[in-house]
């Protein structure tokens, strides 16, 4: 198998992905909502939207219930996060889209404040779309991908090297170049992480519902490799195949007027 070019990066992530009909959160708005042009300098994106079922450690507590607190972000991580999307499938970006000089703060409020994570980004979603007069649309494709999966079903072949995590931890994962530490991390999410740092598309296929704590360690130059480390230290592997992959096109963007 041909071994990913996985690209090592630092960033700490604490995803909770929500998944809902779009259908149903279409009529949702938010009853205040800000956004204002960044001039702190800071080229790194801060905070997140909170529901009654986030999930997102100590970085987001901070943030009211039924909030959305934004600071210091890129158009296109506000598509990262309201749609669910990573970066290498964003295409035909502007270049103020993905400037890091061009950065907003965004502070909306649900009229409720006992809303699900998933109505908040339904309502970012349609912020974005008016605030900046986004349009866009969606690509869908079969390309050369991975699959993420249980390296063997008999945990004394090498099945998966995981523990199940116990109630009361919060989602979060913390990466170097070298080490990852996962708590609270379902395998959807660890796929959807892979595909971020390797910026190629990677299903989870491992039939592994549960939520887990984990660590990783590798070395792309000293080894061992991120394949051979997902396989010796988690007991999964990479396999090669056609992935469904579905690509946001942006067609027109413009940046946001006075509030």
């Amino acid at each position: 198998m041909k071994r990913p070019a996985f690209r090592l990066i630092s960033l700490t992530l604490g995803f909770a992905f929500i998944a809902a009909a779009q259908s149903d959160l279409n009529h949702l708005s938010f009853e205040a909502a800000s956004v204002r042009p960044s001039t702190s300098g800071v080229y790194s994106m801060r905070g997140g939207c909170r529901g009654i079922d986030s999930d997102h450690g100590p970085g987001n507590a901070a943030i009211p219930l039924g909030r959305c607190v934004i600071t210091d972000t890129q158009l296109n991580h506000m598509i990262m996060l309201a749609w669910h999307v990573n970066y290498f499938l964003i295409r035909n970006a502007p270049n103020w889209v993905i400037s890091d000089d061009v950065r907003f703060n965004v502070e909306a409020k649900a009229d409720d404040p006992n809303v699900t994570e998933a109505q908040l980004l339904a309502m970012l979603q349609k912020l974005l779309e008016d605030r900046f007069q986004l349009k866009y649309h969606r690509e869908d494709r079969e390309e050369s991908g991975y699959a993420l999966v249980v390296a063997s079903s008999d945990p004394k072949k090498n099945g998966p090297k995981l523990e199940k995590s116990k109630d009361g931890e919060v989602a979060a994962l913390d990466s170097t170049a070298v080490t990852i530490t996962a708590k609270r991390y379902s395998m959807s999410m660890f796929a959807s992480y892979l595909s971020m740092i390797g910026s190629v598309a990677v299903n989870d296929e491992t039939g592994l519902q549960d939520l887990y704590d984990f660590n990783i360690r590798w070395n792309e130059a000293e080894g061992p490799t991120m394949v051979t480390a997902l396989q010796e230290q988690l007991g999964l592997r990479l396999e090669s195949r056609k992935v469904h992959v579905s690509y946001f096109v942006i067609d027109s963007a413009e940046r946001p007027g006075p509030n």
